[in-house]
């Protein structure tokens, strides 16, 4: 029986869980905001929560059962030293998850998983990324002005040129 026992087999085994529920934790730490299946979501969010509970606290024996966890010392760096402080007041509930709909291929439910207080810090490198495509545009576009500008003065050389250099009868 399966009785007492916490969490889902998401169809792996122990050690695929395992691995998979890391590498989540860890993409949530380093970019604050995953995108995954909603059941995965809900598993990472427990383990996610645990170690910005670890970084509060932020004791070396609580760095040392964070790296035991993630076995990822950049990880471990950002976890204690930015998400540690910035939830210094919060009690609890350090992620949110937020259902986006269905994943066009196999219709399984998707979510985005985020860090509560780095919400508007995601956005903001969103903005920002989009301001820096559209400038990146309008400077191609200022280019293929500039082209064509030279080639059109080209042409009028070229035929400035091909008018000087015909014979005069």
């Amino acid at each position: 029986m399966r009785h007492n026992k916490k969490g889902t087999h998401l169809g792996r085994t122990t050690s695929h869980k395992k691995a998979l529920i890391r590498n989540l934790v860890i993409s949530l730490i380093e970019h604050k905001s995953i995108k995954t299946t909603h059941a995965k979501a809900r598993e990472a969010r427990r383990f996610a929560d645990k170690l910005v509970t670890y970084a509060k606290k932020g004791s070396v024996h609580h760095r040392r059962l964070a790296f035991r966890f993630l076995q990822n010392k950049e990880a471990v760096k950002i976890l204690f030293d930015e998400i540690g402080p910035a939830c210094a007041e919060r009690p609890g509930g350090y992620t949110h998850i937020i259902k986006l709909g269905f994943r066009s291929g196999d219709a399984a439910p998707v979510s985005l998983l985020e860090l509560v207080d780095f919400v508007n810090i995601v956005n903001e490198k969103k903005k920002q990324k989009k301001a820096e495509k559209a400038s990146k545009k309008e400077k191609a576009e200022k280019v293929t002005e500039t082209a064509e500008k030279v080639e059109e003065k080209q042409d009028e050389v070229v035929e400035d040129v091909a008018s000087e250099a015909e014979p005069s009868k």
